[in-house]
């Protein structure tokens, strides 16, 4: 029974997506062709994933004999399409970015394999150098993997230190989310065009939400109690909201309400926001002098905080095979190599190791180049990685594991829900209490679920 209510929430969820249109990567459109075997990846439209699509015709490839036709869209919906496909058992995938959120659930619905065989066989892939908070987070119930990481990260705040500096704000290591809002009231407008800060305002649980949900834990709020009572509403949980829409709506970037992780990274780099607090993971990109006007002067400050120590979030985004893959092994062979020490050497040697997907390897931080060329945020994104605390993020326990999530299956329609009420928020089409009090009886309708 449980299997089939996860399936038809799961199915619900994503049932109201547009058609979606494949970009194909290296190795040409999805399908079968050519004279080897291939296999059909989906994945997440994010910069470490352009460039495997951009390496492996001419490594993998060309080593294995194994094509590989990637379909990459963007994060909401990608994570339409891995959902129906998955959930459905529509088998079109052989491999798919997943994350910490979907692995556990997934793996209880018997959808993925699991990929410790294929680790420990390859004794190169080294699976005891993967950081344990990576490994926790992609396992199952019964202690073995079921998706290996890409990349991981935590989330931090990133500013551009001339603006700062022109305008005689320092950022301390550890600021508050007060002197976040206080430097980006300084610093908007100090160029032509310049606002002070961008935060992702397009809705979707793993876009809006993901930030929005660590502002939440540290003001003291939470989506739920221990004992599964709907807080959406309450008054830790509105003043989180109300001071997130608040500064987005007074200092933050153009069209807020169409802005995720992709637009916010553009804006970042090409001089039009001063500030953004976002996943540690984009700082390889700020850092690329060939796609960023801010390489070499960007900063890098924890998570701001209000009543927690700290407030990253925690996330990796993994490869899973799904079980209804009929090219297990040249699946599995394309997953270790993406997630290798040898990959993460190749993207150093070739595109710069700035841009290497890491977060997921202790050995990444002891290569010499890499702390060359990431001295300015490596540290900082290690240490955000290790001090996240997934099973107790806020100031009250919870329900559940996870920090920019609820690990239950309904939280995907539950997030993008709410989000879409609060984007609309930060559009000015409602107001914060409507969205919360709406939310609210959302998420009665999931703890009744639980309790």
């Amino acid at each position: 029974m449980r299997t089939r209510r996860i399936t038809h929430v799961l199915i619900t969820a994503t049932a109201a997506g547009s058609l979606l249109v494949a970009c194909s990567g290296a190795g040409g459109s999805t399908g079968s062709g050519g004279d080897g075997e291939s296999i059909n990846v989906l994945m997440v439209g994010n910069p470490q994933m352009e460039d495997i699509a951009e390496l492996t015709k001419g490594t993998f490839t060309k080593d294995t004999g194994i094509k590989v036709n990637f379909t990459i869209l963007p994060e909401n919906e990608l994570r339409d399409k891995v959902t129906q496909d998955i959930a459905t058992q529509a088998g079109q995938y052989d491999v798919a970015t997943v994350g910490a959120y979907e692995v556990p659930v997934w793996h209880e619905n018997g959808w993925l394999h699991e990929l410790d065989s294929y680790a420990d066989k390859d004794k190169s892939f080294d699976k005891g150098d993967l950081l344990k908070p990576m490994v926790q987070s992609l396992s199952g119930g019964d202690g073995k993997m079921y998706a290996l990481p890409f990349y991981g990260e935590s989330s931090f705040l990133m500013y551009n230190k001339e603006v700062l500096a022109e305008k005689g704000v320092t950022m301390p290591e550890r600021p508050t989310w007060q002197q976040v809002a206080d430097a980006a009231a300084e610093v908007d407008g100090a160029r032509p065009g310049m606002k002070g800060i961008c935060l992702r305002g397009l809705p979707g649980w793993g876009e809006l939400g993901a930030p929005l949900t660590t502002m939440v834990n540290t003001f003291g709020g939470t989506w739920f109690t221990e004992d599964w009572k709907a807080q959406v509403n309450s008054a830790k949980f509105k003043e989180a909201t109300d001071f997130y829409v608040d500064l987005v709506r007074e200092h933050g970037e153009a069209g807020a309400p169409q802005a995720g992780f992709t637009e916010c990274l553009n804006a970042m780099s090409q001089g039009k926001v001063a500030m953004w607090y976002d996943a540690t993971s984009a700082a390889g990109s700020l850092e690329d002098p060939k796609s960023s006007k801010i390489a070499g002067k960007v900063g890098y400050a924890y998570a701001p905080v209000v009543e927690t120590k700290s407030s990253g979030w925690l996330w990796t985004w993994a490869w899973a095979m799904p079980k209804t893959t009929k090219k297990a092994d040249a699946a599995s062979k394309f997953m270790l190599w993406a997630s290798s020490k040898k990959y993460e050497r190749l993207v150093g040697e070739k595109l710069g190791w700035a841009r290497v997907p890491a977060g997921k390897r202790a050995s990444t931080y002891e290569i010499p180049e890499y702390q060359k060329d990431a001295a300015a945020f490596g540290d900082i994104t290690l240490k955000s990685i290790q001090e996240a605390d997934p099973t107790d993020p806020g100031v009250q326990p919870r329900p559940t594991v996870g920090i920019q999530f609820v690990a239950v299956p309904e939280f995907q329609d539950l997030g993008t829900k709410v989000t879409q009420e609060i984007s609309a928020a930060i559009a000015g089409q409602t107001s914060v209490d409507k969205a919360l009090n709406d939310g609210q009886k959302l998420a009665e309708e999931v703890a009744a679920k639980h309790q």
